[in-house]
């Protein structure tokens, strides 16, 4: 097995049981989300993988500090900007949209 399909395995692995300490509906959604992105990018350019491993690395990180601070309110997440934002393409865009739709469904309590 290549070094590069280990630390793959490994990153994806970590970042499902990290959830683990979300909320409940946050973690299925992260899990679903995680799932999703990482089947969705298999084939992808060495370029490609590079920036995604990279990107899924940083989500890891800023989760767990999140995550670490136990708090009565917790907070979940980063604010994206305009400068990011720019960078997407339609799809993805509209991805995200869903994915805050369905966020903020879930934790207002408005599950369907």
């Amino acid at each position: 097995m290549s070094s590069h399909v280990s630390q793959v395995r490994a990153l994806y692995k970590a970042l499902l049981r990290l959830h683990r300490g979300m909320p409940y509906g946050l973690q299925a959604m992260g899990d679903k989300y995680v799932q999703e992105e990482f089947k969705r990018h298999k084939q992808c350019s060495p370029t490609e993988a590079r920036i995604f491993m990279d990107e899924w690395t940083k989500y890891y990180l800023t989760l767990a500090k999140q995550l670490s601070r136990r708090k009565k309110k917790q907070t979940i997440g980063n604010n994206l900007g305009p400068e990011l934002l720019e960078n997407f393409s339609d799809e993805q865009v509209a991805q995200l949209n869903e994915l805050f739709n369905s966020a903020t469904q879930r934790t207002s309590g408005k599950e369907s």
